[in-house]
């Protein structure tokens, strides 16, 4: 999710730092037109784009080939991309649930060893305050939920997601060099809001513009989990531009985080 937006924001400061960036997004064009961009602004030539769209795990598992044939080294993961307009991919799951949480999820494990072997490294989840109304169930994981507001419930149970995908991941590499963190990167305007019902957009637009971070501003928890020395104890954790904090009760129930990585591993083929 690199070629807009907090995604855009993130690699562009990450180059700035001398970091060797891949933009991995879904548009050729726009992947292209945002590593260009970086490069330039940031002299750092070290910037290059690779499709990935997180709607098919076909492109997933495509890209981590690709990934790992020519990339010898990965010392941090963001995973960043997400969207909140209803629909179904082409693997027959919603497509926020697929989008936000198993396309990441998915990628997170294909590459995962070459995480531990270039240890120390971070995996980086940007997740939502929407967690808070997050509700999953196991047994119905993937599938759109009913009611009128079936979207946006979808939204709100994949950004619950990514807050237990990052604290389950750190029990998990607990004795290996690989930590994990979900952000919540504060009100931001970005393109999600482009999925906005048509009723509800001249509110939310110009409340956006008004109140709401700029790209840069919500990048900045992303970037200070991507690179502050020292986070590796608070490894699971949930934060915020306050530092970390406690997620709402569904984000700490072990449990469901477990449940979670199982029902992820079977829908994904793993």
């Amino acid at each position: 999710g690199g070629s807009s937006g907090i995604g855009a924001a993130t690699a562009l400061e990450l180059a700035r730092c001398g970091a060797r960036v891949i933009v991995a997004t879904r548009n050729a064009l726009r992947g292209e037109a945002a590593a260009s961009r970086i490069r330039r602004e940031t002299g750092n030539e070290d910037v290059r784009f690779m499709q990935l769209d997180l709607s098919s795990l076909r492109s997933v598992r495509a890209f981590a080939s690709t990934f790992l044939r020519q990339e010898p080294h990965l010392h941090l993961l963001i995973n960043n991309a997400g969207v909140s307009a209803g629909g179904t991919t082409e693997d027959g799951f919603s497509l926020p649930f697929q989008v936000n949480h198993l396309g990441h999820f998915l990628l997170t494990q294909l590459l995962l060893e070459r995480l531990r072997s270039c240890g120390p490294s971070r995996v980086v989840i940007v997740a939502s305050s929407a967690h808070c109304a997050g509700r999953l169930r196991p047994e119905s994981l993937g599938r759109p939920p009913p009611g009128l507001f079936s979207a946006f419930q979808d939204y709100c149970d994949s950004k619950l997601a990514n807050v237990l995908h990052a604290r389950e991941l750190a029990t998990r590499e607990q004795d290996t060099q690989v930590t994990s963190y979900a952000v919540h990167p504060g009100f931001v305007n970005t393109a999600l809001f482009r999925h906005a019902p048509l009723w509800l957009k001249p509110l939310l637009l110009p409340l956006a513009w008004l109140l709401f971070l700029d790209a840069s501003e919500g990048a900045q928890v992303v970037l200070d989990c991507a690179t502050q020395e020292g986070l590796e104890p608070l490894s699971g954790r949930y934060f915020t531009d306050s530092g970390p904090q406690q997620p709402w009760a569904a984000g700490r129930d072990d449990r469901l985080a477990r449940a979670l990585w199982e029902g992820s591993e079977r829908l994904v083929g793993l």
